[in-house]
């Protein structure tokens, strides 16, 4: 909301600018995301009355809003149980520091962060360090606070998307949950599998016995799990450097699909035992890393156009641990440049989905007239008379 609020004093009237971010938006979920307190029997009894205005005209609950449109808002309208902005949590210099040393870059809409391994993504009843927790050094004034649209296991490493704002979030959860994103790993496997690239189908649902915190292979029950894989580099057939691509995103994935073909990833007790272990100099801590990140951008407007906002292409430098066991194992990073396993066509903005779906539709119309044109030209071509009629039998 590039929320000017003129009007100051509570009650006077309230003018809001309709920010980039909010483009197409219902105005009823307007007011959820930038005024969250005002609840929606208050935002309906305003249209019905005519107190909303959008660029002086009236507007209804339902009404999807454009960029740089001027909402006319009335005084009050706060519920007193409503719901409030989030505290932001005060940071010591410490939480600072590590959250600008996790940035690897910032664009308007979107903080891509290097998660370190052993830092949760989110808290839980036992977990009160996670990045989400760190957000608020991201914060900037008068911005809502960046938001989380994907996660990374508590000891997997590497390429974490935050978004800068609810409408970027919106966007690029999409693309998370409509499996465009491609994202592709890193990982140190026990062993060496016999075919040098391939895809593992394998259904994963959670195992009895362990509170949903561990997965298995279910090939009744289980939801579609696919996981790409190729070898870069081996050391004899001690162990593997591969490149892994989720070709879904089902929970630890890729842990277990590894561990199922027979060549764990190094460090995962939980779904290789002890086999998953190496003696020497390598670390015991696990080696999957989340090495490169592709996702697009959300589209923007500008002069009354709408344009597809690129893509963005991230790549996460290696924690000190893998660093060190691939090279004590002789594995060479530059023979890798985590380049995507699947060769897809980029996704397409709005505007040219619009397109398509025009000429796909004036496609069909065309294609239907031929037939009736043929049942036309053939009832011409039939002789008339007695002859051209079937015959029936006489009662």
């Amino acid at each position: 909301m590039n929320g000017d609020g003129t009007g100051g004093p509570a009650n006077d009237v309230r003018q809001f600018t309709v920010a980039a971010d909010d483009d197409g938006i219902r105005l009823d979920r307007w007011f959820k995301r930038n005024l969250p307190r005002v609840g929606f029997a208050t935002v309906s009894r305003w249209a019905r009355t005519g107190q909303l205005r959008v660029d002086g005209k009236r507007a209804k609950v339902d009404d999807r809003l454009e960029a740089g449109q001027v909402l006319r808002v009335p005084p009050g309208g706060e519920a007193k149980g409503g719901k409030a902005a989030p505290r932001r949590r005060e940071l010591t210099e410490t939480d600072m520091e590590q959250a600008r040393a996790m940035l690897i870059r910032g664009t308007p809409s979107a903080l891509v962060l290097n998660k370190p391994p052993g830092l949760a993504t989110q808290g839980g009843s036992k977990t009160t360090r996670h990045v989400d927790g760190l957000l608020d050094a991201f914060v900037r004034e008068d911005q809502p606070r960046p938001r989380l649209v994907h996660r990374l296991d508590k000891d997997t490493s590497g390429v974490l998307l935050v978004a800068r704002t609810p409408g970027s979030a919106a966007s690029y959860s999409k693309r998370f949950s409509s499996r465009s994103a491609r994202k592709i790993y890193w990982a140190l496997i026990v062993g060496v599998p016999d075919l040098r690239e391939a895809t593992i189908d394998a259904p994963l649902a959670k195992q009895p016995g362990t509170g949903g915190e561990k997965m298995h292979v279910d090939e009744e029950n289980g939801q579609a799990a696919r996981t790409r894989y190729r070898v870069v580099e081996r050391a004899g057939t001690r162990a593997a450097w591969v490149e892994l691509e989720p070709l879904t995103g089902r929970t630890h994935q890729l842990r277990v699909h590894m561990a199922a073909i027979g060549h764990p990833i190094v460090g995962d007790g939980k779904y290789g035992g002890q086999d998953a272990f190496l003696t020497g100099a390598i670390s015991r801590k696990m080696h999957l890393h989340a090495r490169r990140l592709i996702i697009a951008e959300p589209a923007r407007k500008g002069a009354g156009e709408e344009t597809g906002g690129g893509k963005l292409d991230v790549t996460a430098d290696l924690p000190d641990h893998f660093a060190a066991s691939m090279e004590a194992l002789g594995f060479d990073p530059a023979l890798s440049d985590a380049a995507p396993i699947r060769d897809e066509p980029p996704e397409r903005t709005p505007a040219e989905k619009k397109l398509a779906a025009r000429r796909h539709f004036k496609q069909a119309r065309k294609e239907s007239r031929t037939p009736r044109r043929a049942r036309g030209a053939a009832k011409k071509a039939a002789p008339k008379g007695r002859r051209g009629k079937p015959k029936g039998r006489r009662k």
